[in-house]
């Protein structure tokens, strides 16, 4: 368990609208939810909408449904800096009226022109302060942007996962705060929005470790109390390079769509940079917020490991009971053929569930209880028999079933009598093709608990047109 901190502790997930909401993000909010869970703290969302040209409503809506998917549920109102114009407006003016900030009306062209000679001279880029003095506004010119006067000065901060961190502000130049008093660029907007939404502690990926220094220093010339730091480690690829989609990263809800529990992406996310103090490694979300440590996560990057992501799915497919489960497949069985009748999907659950690393896989495993098999009759070969052999032993399973009462066909009484068929060539020469012949695949479920499941009438049907296959040969 993480230290209790002093006070209420206050966390945020802040993404930005630009584009459908991915694993990254879906585990930084995992990681805030769980610290603020484990201390009775607040857990708040804030949309990042400053980028009027890229946010769109329909990414805001897919970040929403992504986390109320996961069961991520946040508290208070969503906070969108799109409607937070005039709070930023106070407090550019603020910066301003007290010199900390300054308008700047250097162009492109002048700021690529000074940018070359430092470059040129061996010097690493920053902007050299040319407007600072500038007191009234030159005739002929607009101001382009607001810049912050960084201080010359070493910023240094305390980070709960990599110790302390420590930066020469005098590399960074004058930045750019705003393009002007209505629009804020995104290290002003997220150090005054942290501060006035009492955020305590702010987690996010180390790719924002060079925007802490920059937060910092605007934080204290505001006046403002510093949260204390986490910067998580990047999710890299197998190859170790950063995620993307060519190595595997895609939108949160596609691992839905892919048939991904929930529960197997929360549990796999918990464990990209975290590892627990024992062995286990399976965890429901409500005992994640008893174990999970945020020191205990690790500086250096975190594999994604489709395989585990796949396994660990596969194992809270089932925990889960007939009934969830069919719950969890209902959206997808929609609009595909087949009578996905409810009684029998869960009998089919039931029998599948183990095999299953995803939902979808249900669909591949089970198709032949819905719909009759296409299959090659040499398939119903076992072995060295040849298809006459086959056909005689089909025939003769079809006799014993046939002669079965309906109300005693099942599993065990359908074994002990299709056993006792077999000859020479062991139990195989029976079930084999037995099993084939109902389900129409190498690989499949016992023949007795499909032919438990099919009931009397579909198993004998499906024999029959076996033989046939057979006798039109």
């Amino acid at each position: 368990m993480n230290p209790k901190p002093k006070g209420l502790v206050r966390v945020r997930l802040a993404p930005s609208p630009t584009g459908s909401m991915h694993i990254g993000t879906a585990r930084t909010g995992l990681f805030n939810w769980l610290f603020a869970r484990q201390h009775g703290g607040e857990f708040l969302l804030r949309i990042e909408d400053t980028d009027k040209e890229r946010s769109e409503k329909k990414y805001e809506a897919d970040i929403i449904d992504g986390l109320k998917w996961l069961g991520l549920d946040w508290d208070q109102e969503i906070y969108r800096q799109s409607e937070r114009t005039l709070v930023y407006r106070k407090y550019l003016q603020m910066l301003l009226d007290e010199g900390k900030a300054y308008y700047c009306y250097c162009s492109k062209e002048d700021l690529e022109a000074a940018r070359e000679d430092m470059v040129t001279s061996g010097l690493s880029p920053k902007y050299s302060g040319h407007c600072r003095e500038i007191k009234e506004t030159p005739e002929g010119k607009q101001p382009n942007v607001i810049r912050f006067k960084t201080p010359e000065a070493v910023v240094e901060f305390k980070d709960m996962i990599r110790g302390k961190v420590k930066s020469d502000a005098g590399l960074l130049g004058d930045m750019v705060i705003a393009k002007d008093l209505d629009t804020p660029l995104y290290n002003f907007a997220a150090a005054v929005d942290d501060y006035e939404m009492k955020i305590t502690h702010v987690i996010r990926g180390e790719d924002h470790i060079s925007n802490t220094p920059k937060q910092i220093l605007i934080q204290k010339a505001l006046g403002f109390d510093e949260p204390i730091y986490a910067h998580l480690p990047l999710i890299l690829g197998s190859d170790r390079s950063k995620l993307s989609k060519r190595n595997g990263e895609v939108s949160l809800l596609s691992y839905r769509e892919q048939g991904y529990l929930r529960e197997g992406i929360l549990n796999f996310l918990v464990l990209l940079g975290w590892h627990p103090q024992g062995d286990e490694e399976v965890f429901e979300l409500q005992d994640l917020i008893k174990v999970f440590n945020l020191q205990k996560v690790q500086k250096g990057g975190a594999i994604f490991d489709r395989e585990k992501l796949n396994w660990i799915n596969g194992e809270h497919i089932k925990r889960l009971d007939e009934g969830e489960l069919y719950e969890r497949l209902k959206i997808l069985i929609k609009g595909r053929n087949g009578d996905y009748e409810e009684k029998l999907v869960k009998k089919v659950i039931g029998v599948l569930k183990d095999r299953m690393k995803l939902l979808t896989d249900f669909f591949e495993l089970s198709d032949f209880f819905f719909k009759f098999p296409d299959y090659d009759v040499d398939l119903l070969k076992w072995k060295d028999r040849s298809l006459p052999d086959t056909e005689v032993m089909l025939t003769k399973i079809l006799e014993v079933v046939g002669r079965m009462d309906e109300r005693g066909f099942d599993e065990t009484g359908l074994r002990s009598l299709v056993e006792s068929l077999a000859g020479e060539g062991g139990r195989g020469e029976a079930l084999w093709p037995f099993r084939v012949a109902l389900s129409g695949k190498k690989a499949s479920p016992d023949p007795f608990v499909i032919a438990e499941i099919l009931g009397k009438d579909e198993t004998v049907r499906r024999v029959k047109l076996a033989i046939e296959k057979l006798s039109n040969i």
